[in-house]
């Protein structure tokens, strides 16, 4: 530990104290988490659940362990240095955060907790103090709680701060999934717009009380689980009608009342994984699509007529010599009968459309768009769960992903094929100068 000199203390929790410190031989700024208790043999550091996820777990949103050290049977965790963290942010912050920093935040914290959950680990104990924050950047750290998602139950029963503690945590469930991460998440949203927590209570049986009071009493149609979960601990839920979170949360859209909604489920099984949550329409303001867009071995199958034909649309929307305004149509026109998708029924003729908005660029960079040869099979195209998000058009811009048409109410599109995959198509043509509306191949 000579290397380093401590500043000061950044932070006291229960199983270890945090302090600023400077690296000597770099001077480079970190952070030295000191663990209280003692370690006398290097198998025990390395057994602790910090240790073994962070050692695999390596991504951008996620805090970067740099080096574990054990000296004097005391242990440290040195980690990159971030400015605060997100409870300090929301503490200090005078006025409401815009949709679009809550939206940039929660998409960083959300891919961070897909790759964790991806690789194996859910985290346990989610909340503003275990986010840091450096300018727009969020990282999730404190990993003391985390667990394997392949671990064997039962697992225990404290985990998490009690404000962002799931139903099924609170009552006693020891056999519990990922999802707690999810209505964490949730309630971390809602925290954002509101910039005080949602479900604060005092204790658990005043934590479920708020909990029914904004979501109403669940009953075996809501949550079969949670009435066994009830039963077992001689408890019963307090009689609520939902409430309108609108009313709760004026500031926020209909989107993020949607999603916040979705991940505060009382059903576990309910509630949208990390991945899903970032294909919901709130992520994915100013894009559209009316339907997704079909399997093409389905769309095969159902094909009577002539093969589907494919248009793509330019259009140049620049109002001087020197603007490049560039808007993109890729219309999918099948000749099939009548389909339907969900409860609606879709009569001919029809368009799916990817429409893409927002997306302005000088015509002094290139921009570069893939499209299909001629001898290209659209039927060709291979499977793959979800547009990739964002497409990147040049150094400085990027086109926001596919959603869904606002309404009060979403659903998560269904696996799709990717038309703008770059590898199924041909040749790539560049587009360095303004160019007008036409059709480049049907």
């Amino acid at each position: 530990m000579e290397k380093y000199r401590l500043i000061k203390e950044i932070g006291d929790g229960t199983c270890g104290n945090v302090y600023k410190a400077l690296n000597r031989e770099n001077s480079e700024i970190v952070a030295i988490k000191k663990m209280k208790r003692k370690f006398y043999f290097w198998e025990e550091c390395m057994n602790l659940r910090e240790a073994k996820s962070l050692r695999k777990l390596n991504h951008p949103n996620i805090v970067n362990l740099k080096e574990i050290i054990r000296e004097n049977h005391e242990l440290f965790f040195i980690f990159e240095h971030m400015d605060h963290n997100l409870y300090q942010v929301m503490r200090d912050r005078r006025t409401p955060f815009s949709e679009w920093e809550i939206r940039s935040l929660m998409s960083q914290v959300l891919q961070g907790l897909a790759y964790m959950h991806k690789n194996g680990y859910f985290h346990r104990d989610l909340k503003p103090e275990n986010l840091l924050v450096t300018r727009d950047l969020i990282k999730i750290a404190d990993f003391g709680l985390a667990r394997e998602v392949m671990s064997e139950p039962p697992y225990t029963e404290y985990v998490s701060t009690r404000w962002y503690r799931a139903p099924e945590v609170l009552l006693k469930s020891s056999s519990y999934t990922p999802a707690i991460d999810m209505w964490a998440v949730g309630a971390i949203l809602a925290e954002l717009f509101m910039l005080s927590p949602l479900f604060p209570g005092e204790s658990e049986i005043d934590q479920i009380y708020r909990i029914c009071t904004i979501l109403g009493t669940p009953d075996n149609s809501v949550w079969p689980e949670g009435m066994v979960l009830e039963r077992s601990v001689y408890f019963n839920f307090f009689q609520f009608r939902p409430a309108n979170l609108s009313d709760i949360i004026p500031n926020a859209s209909l989107e993020a009342i949607d999603l916040i909604l979705q991940l505060c489920s009382w059903d576990p099984q309910r509630r949208p994984t990390a991945e899903q949550s970032l294909q919901h329409p709130f992520f994915h303001v100013g894009t559209w699509v009316p339907c997704p867009l079909q399997d093409s071995s389905q769309l095969k199958k159902k094909q009577t007529g002539d093969k589907p034909k494919l248009e793509l649309n330019l259009w140049d929307f620049g109002t001087e010599s020197d603007d490049c305004f560039l808007g993109l149509t890729l219309a999918v026109k099948p000749s099939i009968p009548d389909r339907e998708v969900g409860n609606h029924v879709l009569q001919q003729p029809s368009e799916d459309f990817l429409f893409y908005t927002r997306y302005q660029d000088h015509s002094s960079q290139s921009v570069f768009w893939p499209l299909l040869s001629s001898d290209h099979n659209i039927n060709d195209v291979r499977n793959i769960s979800s547009l990739p998000s964002p497409y990147m058009l040049s150094s400085q811009a990027s086109l926001m992903t596919v959603g869904v048409p606002e309404s009060s109410a979403f659903a998560f599109p269904a696996v799709q094929p990717n038309l703008l995959d770059n590898s199924a198509f041909g040749p790539m043509m560049s587009l360095s100068s303004p160019i007008q509306h036409g059709r480049l191949f049907e």
